[in-house]
């Protein structure tokens, strides 16, 4: 069912999740919300109409391609891993303030900028600092499974971020709490092993 005029809320709450999957990747979240855009699915600001155009769709399908692939190669995954988080802030931001309609400009952009921009950087943040630890740790033949699982978390939020937004907020924090205890166990087993030498 299409969204039709959502409450201020729920374009927030929809933009925010939206943003923080950017931190996953930083062009598939935006790729399906340009293809719901498109599709009458999602409502958009009037200022980003273009997001809901086929060349929006053919650029940003390209450029998710390229991504996914890309993360897959061992050591360009790293290096990707320093160019997305300016790349995952920025396009958190737009989103963000895409998605949230009905709101003065002022408030819609300090809100994109701190909320959207903000989950976007932290996702991005913590799955960074994953991956950096799985290279040291793996040798980085870890590093796929963590591309699958990132890969997994850009296609399935944004997703259930349009049919259930609040069921996607509390994913969201699930997922970034689990990210954030993994990370703490392997920086307990790097200690633990300093410590022993």
């Amino acid at each position: 069912m299409p969204l039709s005029n959502p409450d201020l809320a729920l374009s927030v709450a929809l933009g925010i999740v939206l943003a923080a999957s950017t931190g996953f990747r930083v062009f598939l979240p935006a790729l399906i919300a340009s293809v719901a855009a498109y599709a009458g699915h999602l409502p958009l600001d009037e200022g980003f109409a273009w997001l809901a155009t086929p060349f929006a769709l053919t650029m940003l399908g390209a450029a998710a391609a390229v991504e996914i692939a890309a993360y897959y190669v061992p050591g360009i995954d790293n290096l990707l891993d320093t160019l997305a988080m300016p790349a995952a802030f920025i396009a958190g931001t737009v989103l963000s303030a895409a998605i949230m309609t009905d709101l003065p400009p002022v408030v819609k952009w300090a809100a994109a900028i701190v909320a959207g921009g903000g989950a976007a950087s932290l996702t991005q943040g913590l799955t960074t600092m994953l991956r950096a630890k799985s290279t040291v740790f793996t040798g980085g033949t870890g590093n796929p499974v963590i591309a699958t699982a990132e890969l997994g978390g850009a296609l399935l939020i944004p997703l259930l971020a349009l049919a259930a937004p609040l069921v996607a907020v509390v994913l969201v924090i699930l997922l970034l709490w689990v990210a954030f205890r993994v990370i703490r166990r392997l920086r307990h087993r790097a200690d633990r092993a300093d410590a022993g030498e």
